[in-house]
């Protein structure tokens, strides 16, 4: 038999992930703005979070807002109305963001107004968790009807997140969560995890999501 050589092209593409995403990082931190990187599966609330986030934090910092979807400016229509810069990013059918995706969509952003940029990444539990964006930080939203379970399905999203959102906490009562052991699988992936239930309709829990969001802005400022 012939010779031939094997290539590993997922770990390289990877580790050049890994450093661009490095890099990105460095520029944000010279720039003072904080880049966070908000993933979730789709119907799990994201806009709405990211609505009420914004009504909680816009008269505090310059907000940038980018719209990562597969296709549609819906999400970018709905965030611009509420005053914030916006802009929508199209990944072409590809499920997540890199690290250079990223890159180009902070220069579309023009970043140079912005103290806190938000990436709504494309709804998905697995391929975002996979790629680095270069984020500062990564926050993921968990709502109750997707079940108590998702910790144990998609540990690499859990494993990854600084911070947990339990959403639409509001219905609780008609579905079957348990928050406990829902807490136990998060803290089982990631025992550094920040868990935050929250419900984006009635506004429980935000003022504690936006003022750990707060915090970690002006650490990174300083």
């Amino acid at each position: 038999m012939g010779e031939f050589r094997v290539l590993e092209i997922k770990q390289s593409v990877f580790a050049d992930n890994d450093r661009r995403a490095d890099e990105v990082r460095s520029e944000l931190k010279k720039k003072k703005v904080f880049l966070l990187n908000l993933m979730s599966s789709p119907g799990s609330g994201k806009t709405t979070t990211l609505t009420r986030t914004i009504e909680h934090l816009k008269d505090e910092f310059r907000i940038g807002v980018m719209e990562a979807d597969i296709d549609s400016d819906v999400d970018a229509q709905t965030i611009s109305s509420l005053g914030v810069k916006a802009i929508q990013l199209h990944t072409g059918g590809m499920c997540h963001l890199d690290a250079d995706m990223t890159a180009q969509g902070l220069a579309g952003l023009e970043t140079g107004d912005v103290d806190l940029a938000i990436l709504e990444n494309v709804g998905n539990l697995v391929c975002p968790a996979e790629f680095d964006t270069g984020a500062v930080k990564n926050a993921m939203i968990l709502s109750v009807p997707e079940g108590d379970d998702k910790p144990l399905k998609y540990p690499l999203m859990f494993s990854i997140c600084d911070v947990v959102l339990i959403n639409k906490i509001d219905v609780l009562p008609y579905f079957d969560f348990d928050m406990d052991k829902c807490r136990e699988g998060i803290l089982m992936r990631n025992p550094n995890a920040k868990i935050i239930p929250i419900s984006a309709r009635t506004g429980e829990g935000i003022e504690e999501w936006t003022g750990w969001l707060r915090d970690e802005v002006k650490k990174w400022q300083q």
